[in-house]
């Protein structure tokens, strides 16, 4: 089995989907082992983001012309997946930062490109709440405000994000880039039911610069325009760099659910192997015919969630690929279907670990510091992430462009 260690070593040329996936599965007795301090810290420590430097994980979606691996979109999610059967703070915080570069590389212009992913250190933690404010001033802009809930921000070395920009009709949305040096990390991470482990903090700029070339007006992250393909992916020869937004972030947080529902079961199957049943007749839950049917009805379902995922990801980049030859274009329509299989992807993970897995574990796995009690907290953490809230309302706009309805903005 290859691992980070022999990946280091490698060519990029000579890296494949294989190695990354086996990296990330070598890595799992420590993630395991290290879910605890993960927490208590509220991000993973620097001997693990060693070890995805070395493993180059980070590189996945960094483009090929500045040393990186130009990994498609079902490896990537492949890679979350592992990593978060390890621990699911761990891989939230490491593909929240890792997965930018996708939308860096995609839309931002061959200067910009070449000084952000000079050396291959580019990792960009991303919110798309637009409370900064972007002033234009001789060279650039000033950013000031306070952004929460940016996952993967202790290793970022950027942040993408929204910022709203004063004009003469009204503010306009726009799109920015901030190094690191330009914004500040608060200390206020930690105290959410689960992912306590994520990294989600918020930070704060206090007139901050970038150049003129940092910031792209007119641009919601949430409905980015590709259609016929982007500076990047033609700069790249690369389709995958003209996909759209939503899906992409939605696909991720899936990713990180499913590992997470991976993780859940195999502790289940260490209670089996280690417990009795608590009625008689009182034998090994191993080979108790009920507990054959919770832990088989789970991994069922997961697996399905985990078969749903990969034909997203694959999805995706069929309709980038087609997208950036002139074939077809990706609009706002495919990725919103997209994202909305995703999300019910964790919404699912959720409920099944709740319903077929957690009522049947037993107390003493739920207690304070268990693997098992962790991961139910993050499981429910992520159920109620603002994404998954999107459902029902969501159900409605599919609904409307699929049908060709006026889009409304009732709920």
């Amino acid at each position: 089995m290859s691992t980070g260690i022999s990946n280091a070593l490698k060519n990029e040329s000579e890296i494949t989907a294989a190695d990354l996936v086996a990296a990330a599965v070598a890595m799992r007795p420590e993630l395991i082992e290290r879910q605890g301090e993960v927490e208590e810290r509220t991000f993973f420590d620097e001997i693990i983001h060693q070890k995805f430097i070395d493993s180059r994980l980070y590189d996945m979606y960094v483009p090929k012309l500045y040393g990186g691996l130009e990994s498609d979109v079902p490896t990537f999610a492949k890679v979350t997946v592992e990593l978060a059967r390890g621990c699911m703070s761990t891989a939230w915080c490491f593909a929240l930062s890792a997965n930018h570069a996708l939308q860096v590389a995609s839309l931002y212009p061959k200067p910009v490109q070449d000084e952000v992913f000079a050396g291959r250190d580019f990792r960009a933690a991303s919110t798309s709440a637009p409370t900064v404010t972007a002033t234009k001033v001789e060279g650039g802009y000033k950013l000031n405000g306070q952004v929460g809930y940016c996952s993967g921000i202790p290793y970022s070395t950027y942040y993408l994000g929204q910022a709203m920009v004063p004009g003469p009709d009204g503010p306009v949305m726009a799109m920015f880039l901030a190094p690191r040096d330009q914004f500040e990390r608060l200390d206020d991470w930690g105290d959410t039911l689960g992912l306590k482990g994520t990294g989600s903090h918020s930070i704060r700029f206090t007139d901050s610069f970038i150049p003129d070339e940092y910031l792209i007006e007119d641009l919601n992250m949430v409905d980015m325009p590709v259609e016929g393909g982007t500076v990047g992916s033609e700069l790249h020869n690369n389709g995958m760099y003209s996909g759209r937004g939503l899906v992409m972030f939605t696909l991720t947080l899936a990713a990180a659910v499913i590992g997470g529902g991976y993780n859940a079961l195999d502790e289940f199957e260490n209670q089996m192997r280690t417990k009795k049943t608590s009625l008689p007749p009182i034998v090994s839950r191993l080979e108790d015919a009920d507990y054959q049917r919770y832990y088989g009805s789970a991994l069922t379902k997961i697996a399905t969630a985990e078969a749903a995922l990969m034909n997203v990801a694959q999805q995706h980049m069929d309709l980038c690929n087609a997208n950036a030859a002139g074939e077809k274009p990706y609009t706002f329509l495919d990725d919103f279907k997209l994202a909305g299989i995703a999300r019910e992807l964790i919404l699912q993970v959720w409920e099944t670990v709740e319903r077929d897995l957690f009522r049947h574990v037993g107390s003493s796995a739920a207690r304070n510091g268990e693997r098992f009690e962790r991961l139910f907290r993050d499981l429910a953490q992520a159920s109620g992430h603002r994404n998954p809230l999107l459902r029902d309302p969501s159900y409605r706009t599919l609904t409307q462009f699929t049908l060709g309805l006026t889009p409304t903005n009732e709920h």
